[in-house]
């Protein structure tokens, strides 16, 4: 019974380390994407933490030529490759880096040409994304691993006491 029970600990952990990782994953991407968007021509107000590694993101159905200004002494950084993050449905595409000199509150104007059915949106860099795949990916190798380890060391413990436990009897004590 209690070797049985050891292994259904190493599944339990087994299930608690895919679990970590799906949601590790899916928290990682998105965290990054905007939470918020605006239409071109439109001031936006956003809260920016240069710890969290703003980006401004585009969603567009066709091409566009995009140019954005923001305030404060902070500055946008075009990226460049093609980074696109998908949530909801909605692919944005990572456009620019916005390198702030502290955290605050500051205006974005965004503009496109031609007119087309187009949001902006601050996000996070999707390297940001990395920490939540990474302790996902680490959960999925080391939960399983530990959970077997567990259900090993228990394993040999009760085969040794069980059969110390038969010596003694066989011997009368």
């Amino acid at each position: 019974m209690w070797v049985g029970v050891a292994w259904g600990v190493a599944v339990l952990f087994v299930i608690a380390g895919i679990v970590v990782f799906v949601t590790g994953l899916a928290g990682g991407v998105t965290s990054a994407a905007p939470s918020g968007s605006f239409a071109p021509g439109q001031q936006s107000t956003v809260t920016i933490d240069p710890g969290d590694r703003p980006a401004l993101y585009l969603t567009r159905g066709t091409q566009v030529s995009w140019e954005c200004q923001i305030n404060g002494n902070a500055k946008l950084i075009n990226v460049p490759a093609n980074q696109t993050v998908t949530v909801n449905d909605t692919s944005w595409e990572l456009i620019a880096l916005i390198n702030a000199p502290a955290a605050g509150d500051y205006q974005v104007t965004c503009t496109i040409d031609p007119s087309a059915p187009t949001r902006f949106g601050v996000g996070s860099d999707l390297s940001t994304a990395a920490g939540g795949i990474v302790g996902g990916v680490a959960a999925l190798f080391l939960l399983p691993a530990l959970g077997v380890l567990i259900a090993i060391v228990w394993t040999v413990v009760v085969v040794v006491r069980r059969g110390s436990h038969r010596k003694r009897l066989a011997a009368g004590g």
